[in-house]
């Protein structure tokens, strides 16, 4: 909270009685009060400015006494002059100064704790202490065999303060402790050692309160004289824990009366209680006997495969609500009981976990009994793994589970399988499928899905799985799939399989069979790629019909391989100084489905784009439209001295392509163009969802020797997070905090803000789709350093960028 005066300024000669008004502000710059010359000084009632930033009186923002070189002076005890704003609509100069004395409760309070030495001055502190305590303290005096108790002793008995009552007296309603207390007294009395024991007081009411009574003696010049203490009231305690204890002993007869394994654990995974079934089961699978207070994985230290298992299972119950799993409890015993267990969440009442139960029952005997129907419509019966229709059942029931991204979906499909059966047979074949399950399902967590869909093809459902996490794990099983040979027989067979990779949004309304389909297409694109790979994409819910994307994707590849990749260039321009040479952004285009020689329409990013990469194809449009250009370049020398700035934009494929930067270096090794000149753009919402990634990429890129762009910066708010983080160099503004730029006020200052933390971290500026005269006048105004768009410059194809033709005598130069 802060005061100031404000009064018209004069100069030393023209001082003379000046009218001054009184305004206190809070710690926000807001207006909290103003005195009653506000009118006469400022003209603005008092109603006018209550609520108001302070800013709101000052002329310009050079004006604001909030400022960091005015804050300094005020706080100095030195006024400022600044420029303000009468209601009238005038400015005038005014004195401005910082009032000296405050109010106290304006100051920050200080304090100082001290230890008290000697006794409690006020007796209403003492009768406090007692009270809120439930204690009471004693004094004997051994000189005169005098027994002195406070109010809170009288209370305790349940006697009238200051009662008649001796000490034998006082003693009788200690009642079955009278020669444990006689002789603790003793023994203080002669030895000086303390003492405390807890008994029943029968107090005056023929109440029973239990109570603890402490006694130590108290010398004077190293004679005992006095005994003194306090009786400490622990009824409430008292009651507690044994109501704590019939609730335990009821629990224990509950859990015991039950022949499930009961267990419960604190947040640490620490016992907290379980039935001797559970004990009985622990003891025979893992030859250890718990007790309450152990920790579960040290008691599991031994057994690796079962302690990471349970530990994820106990981790899964503290963050959800409640689960159900069908599992063997101990994987080692051949032959093991399978348990229905059921999770829960054990939570204190504001909500958070501090711990979590499961129940198992033994359901063996019910899926031996009836089970084999139920199993055999859920699982494959020569792999053990989920079928066809329980996979999709179950994707099915997490699409419904809208706003929880992070699932993805593998379908794998083996190489060259069929000639294993001409070979080996149809049995050996089927051996084979079995142990390449049993591997693949080591391989995979607890929760995700695995299938065997028909044949030889496998499904697996990841759950909670970011993409670059997705691609590790279709990689990782595609190389254990490469590397499992299986003999049997004198036959050896070993094969490769290929994968399509489909992330899952959180807002699909697709049908489970459509989105199998999508995986399906993109296993079959990394067949026709050469196998033994897999293709990645995003699944949309708004995809074009499959003959649509297919002969999309048809159109794509064939322009791809006849080297029909159009490629345009569109200006960066300075807008704040004078720059030279040329700064290029490249802009990819297909010719249309009816045109293949480039004229006609033409296919924009938005129209090819979600088919290429759906089908992978991005990846490979990136790399040829940076060879394309490469190769141009190098067909005109002349553009090397002028040539500052060349663009790329990178697909999320490319981002997340461990070799891009290895593919980059190798282009770039032949090129007579200086690496630095090129840079390679990245979008914010790549960069937010895959931070570390783009970091990588970043320092490896910079390695090379190139530059790296944040493009679309400020759609989001981890843009200030990213611009001030990531190792980038150039950051450019998003589309839409562009448009109508000059018109919007909270825009301009997301895009000043941004520009000030991009020029401190050493990054430099570009303000992209500048349509208008008014957005680029904002645009300079804010000091941004590059500008693109329609306004400076409109997209014109690459081969207009050659340098113009000059006949010399000579010869000619240019072209």
């Amino acid at each position: 909270m802060k005061e100031f005066f404000i009064r018209r300024y004069r100069t030393e000669s023209d001082r003379g009685e000046v009218r001054r008004t009184l305004v206190r502000v809070d710690d926000g710059g807001l207006i909290t009060y103003i005195d009653s010359q506000a009118e006469a000084v400022l003209g603005y009632d008092i109603s006018d400015l209550q609520g108001r930033s302070i800013s709101h009186i000052a002329a310009d923002r050079e004006d604001d006494p909030l400022a960091g070189g005015h804050r300094r002076r005020l706080e100095a005890g030195q006024p400022i002059v600044i420029t303000v704003r009468h209601k009238d609509g005038y400015f005038f100069t005014a004195e401005l100064a910082q009032r000296t004395h405050m109010k106290d409760a304006d100051k920050p309070a200080k304090a100082q704790i001290n230890l008290r030495t000697g006794g409690l001055q006020d007796s209403r502190l003492l009768q406090l202490v007692e009270t809120t305590g439930s204690l009471g303290i004693w004094e004997l005096d051994l000189r005169t065999n005098q027994v002195c108790c406070s109010e809170g002793i009288y209370r305790l008995m349940d006697l009238r303060v200051g009662a008649d009552i001796s000490p034998e007296q006082a003693l009788y309603f200690c009642q079955n402790k009278q020669t444990r207390i006689r002789a603790l007294f003793r023994r203080c009395i002669r030895t000086g050692a303390p003492f405390s024991i807890s008994l029943d007081l029968m107090t005056g009411r023929q109440l029973c309160r239990r109570v603890r009574l402490t006694g130590q003696a108290l010398r004077e010049e190293n004679q005992i004289i006095r005994l003194g203490g306090t009786v400490v009231d622990l009824t409430p305690q008292a009651t507690q824990q044994q109501a704590a204890e019939r609730a335990r002993q009821l629990l224990h007869s509950i859990i015991g009366a039950t022949h499930d394994l009961v267990v419960a654990v604190d947040s640490d995974l620490n016992l907290m209680c379980f039935n001797d079934a559970y004990r009985r089961h622990f003891e025979e699978a893992f030859g250890q006997t718990p007790t309450e207070g152990d920790n579960l994985s040290t008691l599991l230290r031994d057994f690796p495969n079962e302690r990471r298992l349970l530990e994820r299972l106990w981790r899964r119950a503290l963050e959800r609500a409640g689960f159900a799993v069908e599992m063997p409890l101990a994987s080692q015993q051949s032959g093991a009981p399978v348990y229905e267990v059921h999770y829960q969440r054990l939570a204190c009442p504001d909500g958070e976990a501090v711990g979590a139960v499961h129940v198992a029952r033994d359901v063996t005997e019910r899926i031996r009994a009836s089970g084999n129907r139920n199993y055999l419509n859920s699982h494959d019966p020569i792999t053990g793994l989920l079928n066809r229709r329980e996979f999709l059942a179950r994707l099915g029931r997490q699409l419904k589970h809208a706003g929880q991204p992070g699932y993805a979906l593998l379908y794998i499909d083996l190489d060259h399988f069929a000639k294993f059966n001409d070979r080996a047979g149809s049995g050996t074949c089927d051996r084979y499928l079995r142990e390449l399950a049993g591997a693949l399902g080591l391989k995979v967590r607890q929760r995700d899905a695995l299938a065997r869909l028909a044949g030889d093809t496998f499904a697996l459902l990841l759950e909670n799985c970011a993409e670059a996490e997705a691609r590790k794990v279709a990689h990782n099983l595609l190389k254990l799939i490469e590397d499992f040979v299986f003999d049997w027989q004198g036959e050896s067979l070993q094969t490769s399989a290929s994968a399509g990779l489909l992330m899952l949004g959180d807002q699909l309304q697709e049908d489970p069979e459509d989105l199998l389909t999508q995986a399906a297409d993109l296993c079959h694109t990394a067949k026709i790629a050469g196998r033994n790979r897999f293709h990645t994409a995003s699944a949309h819910s708004e995809a074009l019909r499959e003959s649509e994307a297919r002969l999309l994707l048809g159109h794509l590849r064939q322009c791809l391989d006849n080297d029909l990749l159009i490629l345009d260039y569109q200006t960066l321009r300075p807008v704040n100084s004078a720059t030279w040479g040329d700064h290029i952004e490249i802009l990819a285009r297909f010719p249309g489905m009816a045109s293949r020689d480039g004229g006609g329409e033409r296919l924009l990013p938005k129209d090819f784009l979600p088919v290429a990469e759906r089908f992978d194809l991005a990846k490979r449009i990136d790399r040829q439209v940076i060879g394309t250009t490469l190769n141009w370049l190098d067909q005109h020398p002349l553009l090397e001295p002028r040539l500052k700035y060349c663009g790329f934009n990178l697909s999320l494929a490319s981002v997340l392509d461990d070799h891009f930067a290895d593919f980059v270096q190798e282009r770039l090794a032949s090129s007579r163009f200086a690496n630095d000149c090129f840079c390679f753009e990245i979008s914010e919402a790549h960069a937010a969802q895959y931070p570390d990634e783009v970091a990588v990429l970043s320092d490896a890129l910079h390695g090379v020797g190139c530059q790296v762009a944040l493009d679309g910066a400020g759609a989001s708010v981890k843009s200030f997070e990213l611009t001030a983080k990531l190792p980038i160099d150039l950051i450019k503004l998003d589309r839409g905090m562009m448009k109508h730029l000059h018109q919007d006020p909270v825009k301009q200052v997301m895009a000043e803000a941004l520009h000030k933390i991009a020029t401190e971290a050493g990054k430099t500026t570009v303000a992209t789709f500048i349509e208008d005269d008014e957005t680029l006048r904002r645009v300079r105004t804010l000091g941004i350093h590059f500008g693109q768009g329609f306004r400076l410059h409109r997209p014109r194809p690459l081969t207009e960028l050659t340098p113009a033709v000059v006949q010399l005598q000579t010869g000619q130069i240019g072209g």
